[in-house]
């Protein structure tokens, strides 16, 4: 099971790859090369603004996590998480279990890390609708011919809701880990690392408890959807300095699709080539040229190779021995 699940996840790097290079060829990279060259060095700033929104991510789990854990710490672990998530090949998941593991360091109740992360996922769910909704309707009242874009992620959005519901109810009201537990233990050596912890009644457990504390689920939601939204701040930077600024709704409104998008098709690894075309798609309904939104496209992609990379470099001199953990894990 793991090994196909581990071909799967390299047999996605070629039909991503390949997607890269047609939009690269179909648009010319040329000019969106030289439309970077001739703006400079300023925008090297869009490297740290991305340190915000990391630390309202990180805000929500601290507060699913009981503050338990210093929020710097779970800063650090959210850029390693995202680095791991986007970097790295695997099925969307592996970001999650880097931060469990480095979680627990500072909290042993591995139940209880796992219990905060699935939640802040489940909110992260909720987050990505409501922010997709949100760029729906101002992509549909502030930009110029957008009937087609808004129709196509409109439907993904209903086709992909009832998943998305689905998830909620078997969390609430259902004991997923529990059965996965059984199913964990016969795929895993009982000696293994991760079967000798697993405790998946008291995992189902920890997730209900924390399911039913609405007001808190409220909070961890406004800190992630804010961070989200701060996240259009690199937009509109980047836009500005690259000399095709757009309005604060076009620049939310391309974060909040882009992102829609991205994750929709989240099969596709690091989101190579669906972001990049997600990009030029969307920012062309507010006026930006194809080289401009390209470039922008490309300033992305090289800012997430940033943060990864430093994330991964750092976790390997500071922490050796977790890093080869992660990497085990991965395979």
């Amino acid at each position: 099971m793991m090994s196909a699940l581990k071909r799967l996840a390299w047999l996605r790097w070629p039909a991503a790859i390949a997607l890269l290079v047609a939009l690269a060829l179909h648009e010319g990279v040329s000019d969106a090369f030289a439309l970077i060259a001739r703006t400079g060095p300023v925008l090297l700033w869009l490297v740290p603004l991305h340190a915000l929104p990391l630390l309202f991510d990180a805000r929500a789990w601290h507060l699913l996590i009981d503050e338990r854990v210093p929020l710097p710490a779970l800063w650090w672990i959210a850029v390693v998480r995202e680095a791991v998530g986007r970097l790295l090949p695997v099925l969307g998941i592996g970001g999650e279990l880097a931060g469990i593991r480095l979680a627990t360091r500072y909290m042993p109740d591995v139940s209880r890390v796992s219990a905060s992360v699935i939640v802040e996922l489940l909110v992260t769910i909720a987050v990505q609708f409501a922010l997709a909704m949100l760029g729906l309707a101002l992509l549909r009242f502030h930009a110029s011919d957008a009937g087609g874009i808004v129709g196509m992620i409109g439907v993904g959005l209903i086709v992909s809701l009832p998943i998305a519901l689905a998830a909620f109810v078997v969390a609430h009201k259902g004991a997923p880990f529990h059965r996965l537990e059984g199913m964990a233990r016969r795929w895993l050596d009982p000696a293994h690392a991760l079967a000798a912890r697993l405790d998946g009644k008291r995992l189902d457990h920890d997730i209900r408890a924390l399911l039913q504390r609405i007001p808190l689920l409220a909070r961890a939601f406004a800190w992630q959807f804010a961070g989200y939204v701060l996240g259009a701040t690199e937009i509109y930077a980047a836009l500005d300095m690259l000399g095709h600024p757009v309005s604060i709704a076009g620049a939310v409104t391309i974060e909040a699709l882009v992102q829609a998008v991205r994750n929709a098709v989240f099969i596709a690894p690091a989101g190579l080539g669906v972001q990049e075309a997600a990009i030029v798609a969307i920012a062309a309904t507010f006026g930006v040229d194809r080289d401009a939104a390209l470039s922008l496209a490309m300033l992305r992609r090289v800012r997430e190779f940033a943060w990864g990379g430093i994330a991964l470099v750092l976790l390997r001199l500071t922490e050796p021995s977790r890093a080869s953990g992660l990497a085990r894990e991965r395979g």
